[in-house]
């Protein structure tokens, strides 16, 4: 058997950035996120966001990518908020996205970090965000 504890924090924001994401839908497509992750077998712990991005932290497992999780998580999300009518309008991601590794001593605070995104952008923009996000992990 192989034991795998990887934690991964994912961000990425709505096609072409549109604040779509109003208040009283966030909770709703948080919380679809979250169980459709863990009806894929994807142990998800948080997922926050604002008005154009999503942060989520997930565990990865043994026989998961980062690439084939964040398929499955933008790519059913996306195509529930249509089937559903949530937003007026088509609704799309951005094909990209972050995804760094966050060790265990960092799980709490990157957890209250997602859950707190609402007071955190009352601050700063998702482009500053953006911004310090690419330094501080040297993305280039």
């Amino acid at each position: 058997m192989s034991y795998v504890k990887i934690w991964i924090h994912a961000v990425w924001s709505t096609k072409n950035r549109r604040k779509l994401m109003i208040q009283e839908i966030r909770p709703i497509v948080f919380e679809h996120i979250h169980k459709n992750a863990l009806k894929k077998d994807i142990f998800m712990d948080a997922v926050g966001g604002h008005i154009e991005h999503v942060h989520c932290l997930f565990r990865l497992q043994s026989h998961q990518t980062i690439k084939e999780v964040m398929q499955l998580l933008k790519g059913e999300s996306s195509h529930w908020i249509n089937q559903q009518k949530l937003i007026k309008s088509h609704f799309g991601w951005q094909d990209e996205y972050f995804a760094v590794s966050v060790s265990k001593s960092q799980v709490n605070r990157v957890r209250s970090y997602i859950m707190n995104q609402e007071a955190h952008h009352k601050k700063k923009t998702f482009q500053q965000e953006y911004e310090e996000f690419i330094k501080k992990y040297g993305f280039s």
